[in-house]
């Protein structure tokens, strides 16, 4: 089984680039300010950063532009800039252009600057995000209609997730409507994001680092623990977020450590170096 996070910590050797998770791990998002940071997370952030240790912020997020979450993190101060994070938009755009691809997009409005440079005309393909109020009946049948009529549908998904955790409770995440447009055309989505092993590669590989010296820290047991770990990472749970006493008995991920926090994590991790 997982080591508690002070016992022997030899999950927290021989480190030399952390990923983390944002959304649970850094705070939890909604409410008026757009959000409530964790108890201690923005010191963990700049602890790392003293440290020397490679860091990237590897997140699902898909409400908003890159830009725009940065400088809201930036806001409940965090030291993060746009140029540390790996997330799904940039990613799918690099796949729609490599493919020629032309999406009909289903995503929240605030993701479509993100979309500017790629051809949307005669979509052959549908890109569904974390729409949030987006996902009316109108829209998801439009998606639908798109996909279905297509020769060879193919579905792009902006991550898996079942729900996250905002402020005021647990919200639907794009998973549960992917699965519902490729329940309805009979497709398998191509997921873009966590837990897609080329997504985790791609983040390592922007740190220089291999999996074998890299430690991904989420409140995710599938996306955030169970990905990084098909990847050769290891994986730490913290117990914020979304996070809920069931993941510990997860019949198929096993964390290399459950931690209370991002701090807890870190402290431990700093104290191996």
């Amino acid at each position: 089984g997982a080591e508690s996070g002070r016992g022997m910590a030899a999950w927290a050797r021989g480190v030399r680039g952390l990923l983390l998770d944002i959304s649970g791990v850094l705070y939890d998002s909604g409410g008026g300010g757009g959000g409530a940071p964790i108890a201690g997370s923005a010191e963990a952030v700049r602890k790392i950063k003293a440290s020397g240790l490679k860091l990237r912020f590897c997140t699902n997020e898909t409400q908003a532009t890159r830009e725009k979450f940065v400088k809201k993190l930036q806001g409940l101060g965090f030291d993060i800039s746009v140029a540390e994070v790996t997330a799904p938009a940039p990613a799918a755009c690099r796949l729609l252009k490599e493919r020629g691809l032309r999406p009909h997009l289903l995503v929240h409005d605030d993701l479509i600057p993100e979309f500017a440079e790629i051809d949307k005309t005669n979509p052959n393909c549908v890109v569904v995000g974390d729409a949030a109020e987006n996902f009316s009946y109108a829209n998801v049948n439009e998606a639908f209609r798109v996909l279905i009529g297509l020769e060879k549908p193919v579905l792009i998904s902006l991550g898996r997730g079942r729900y996250y955790k905002e402020t005021d409770g647990l919200k639907l995440d794009v998973g549960a409507y992917m699965k519902a447009l490729e329940y309805a055309c009979d497709v398998e989505a191509e997921v873009v994001g966590k837990p897609a092993k080329a997504f985790f590669e791609s983040a390592l590989a922007e740190m220089g680092v291999p999996p074998q010296q890299a430690i991904m820290i989420g409140d995710d047991i599938v996306n955030d623990v169970g990905g990084a770990q098909q990847c050769g990472m290891r994986a730490v749970q913290v117990r914020t977020g979304k996070y809920r006493p069931c993941d510990e008995n997860h019949p198929q991920v096993k964390p290399d450590a459950y931690v209370n926090n991002l701090a807890e994590a870190v402290d431990v991790i700093l104290s191996q170096l």
